[in-house]
C-alpha cells in the first residue's frame, strides 16, 4: 500500500484507545499517529497529523460522535470508521453515522470483553485500510433525484429484484429505495450487517420510501411493491415458484466470510426464478456476490453492477465484473431508473 495508513483514534475510554492503537499498529500498513479523548482533542490532533482515517466513538463527553462527524463531513471530508456498540441504540446511531458519510463501522466491546475486539483484529485492520481507499461523499453534492412515476406497465419478465451490498451500501440503498416508485416486483436485499442492525435499517428505509420495507425474519410470501431485508447473522433464500415465492432466513454457515451472504441470495434467486430475476451488486469490499450474480446471469437473468465512480469501495462490483457476471454498469444516481426500465422491458 506504499506509505502506512495514518490513523487518529478517538474514544473517551483509555482502555479502548490503547487497545485500538495496539491492534492497528500490529499491521505494518497502518500507523496510529495520535489518539484523542473527545471531539475537541480530536480536532486538534487531526489538524496536527492530517490522518488518512479517523476511528470515532459515538458516545463521548462534550460533543457526541454524530455531531462531530457532521462537522468533519461538512468542513473536512475524510474517511471515518465508527466504533459502534451492538445494541438497539448503537444500531440506530451507527446507521445515522453511515448516512452522514462514515465509511464503515466496527463493533465496540463492552467493558471486560476487550478480547472480542482483539479476536477480530484482522477485520479491524482490513476495514481501516479499505476506508483509506474509499471515496468520501461530501453532503449536498448529489443532484436532486427526479421523481419516478408509479409503474403501471410491467413486461412480466421480472419476478424478483435482488440487491446486494456491503461497505457504502447503506447510503446507496437509501438512494435507490427512496427513488423507486410503487408498482414494481418484490425486492430482496442483502446488506452486510450484524444482528440487531438490519431491523433498524429496514425501518429507516421504510420511512423514506413509497415501498413497504421489512426485515425478512420469518418465511413471508413475496408481494409486489415490498422490500425484504436479510436479517443480520442469517442468509436470505427464496423458496417456491415464480408465482408463489417465499423469503426465508437461513441459519447456515457463513459464505465468503459473510452471514448474510450476497452470494447465497443471488444463487437462490437464480435457482428459483432464473431468467426472470434482476440482480444488482453495489459498493462493498471483497468478492461476495460475484459467483452468485454469475449464476443468475448464466440462468438468463439480468445483472447490473454499480460503476466505479459512484462506489464508495469498488470491490464487490469489480469482482463481479471480472468474472463476467455484470451485463451492464450503472452509476448510483441512475440505478432506480434503470431498475424501472428493466422491469418494463427486460432490456438493458
Amino acid at each position: 500500500m506504499g506509505e502506512p495508513v495514518k490513523v487518529v483514534v478517538v474514544d473517551d475510554s483509555a482502555l479502548i484507545r490503547r487497545l485500538l492503537t495496539e491492534l492497528l499498529n500490529q499491521d505494518a500498513d497502518i500507523h496510529v499517529v495520535a489518539s484523542a479523548v473527545d471531539a475537541y482533542d480530536a480536532r486538534d490532533k487531526i489538524k496536527a497529523t492530517n490522518p488518512d482515517v479517523v476511528t470515532l466513538d459515538i458516545e463521548m463527553p462534550h460533543m457526541d460522535g454524530l455531531s462531530f462527524l457532521a462537522k468533519i463531513m461538512a468542513l473536512r471530508p475524510m474517511p471515518v470508521v465508527m466504533i459502534s456498540t451492538l445494541t438497539e441504540n448503537g444500531a440506530a446511531a451507527t446507521l445515522e453515522a453511515l448516512e452522514l458519510g462514515a465509511v464503515d463501522y466496527i463493533p465496540k466491546p463492552k467493558m471486560g470483553q476487550a478480547e472480542l475486539l482483539s479476536a477480530n483484529s484482522d477485520h479491524l485492520c482490513r476495514v481501516v485500510k479499505n476506508a483509506a481507499r474509499a471515496k468520501v461523499r461530501q453532503p449536498g453534492t448529489a443532484p436532486p433525484a427526479k421523481r419516478i412515476k408509479p409503474v403501471t406497465h410491467l413486461s412480466g419478465n421480472i419476478d424478483v429484484i435482488a440487491i446486494g451490498a456491503s461497505t457504502g451500501g447503506v447510503e446507496a440503498l437509501r438512494k435507490i429505495i427512496s427513488d423507486l416508485p410503487t408498482g414494481l416486483p418484490p425486492i430482496v436485499i442483502t446488506q452486510h450487517m450484524p444482528a440487531g442492525f438490519t431491523g433498524k435499517f429496514a425501518e429507516r428505509l421504510n420511512n423514506i420510501s413509497d415501498l413497504t420495507v421489512t426485515e425478512a425474519l420469518d418465511g413471508v410470501c413475496l408481494q409486489p411493491g415490498c422490500v425484504y431485508v436479510a436479517p443480520g447473522n442469517k442468509h436470505l433464500v427464496l423458496r417456491g415458484k415464480r408465482d408463489a415465492l417465499t423469503a426465508l432466513p437461513e441459519d447456515s454457515a457463513p459464505i465468503s466470510g459473510h452471514k448474510p451472504s450476497v452470494d447465497v441470495m443471488f444463487r437462490s434467486v437464480a435457482e428459483t426464478v432464473g431468467g426472470s430475476g434482476l440482480g444488482i451488486i453495489l459498493t462493498g469490499m471483497g468478492r461476495d456476490g460475484a459467483q452468485g450474480l454469475l449464476r443468475l446471469s448464466e440462468n438468463g437473468g439480468v445483472t447490473i453492477g454499480q460503476d466505479e465512480q459512484s462506489s464508495v469501495v469498488y470491490g464487490m462490483p469489480k469482482a463481479a465484473l471480472q468474472v463476467g457476471a455484470v451485463q451492464k454498469q450503472v452509476s448510483l444516481p441512475m440505478l432506480a431508473a434503470e431498475i424501472v426500465s428493466v422491469c418494463q422491458s427486460k432490456r438493458l
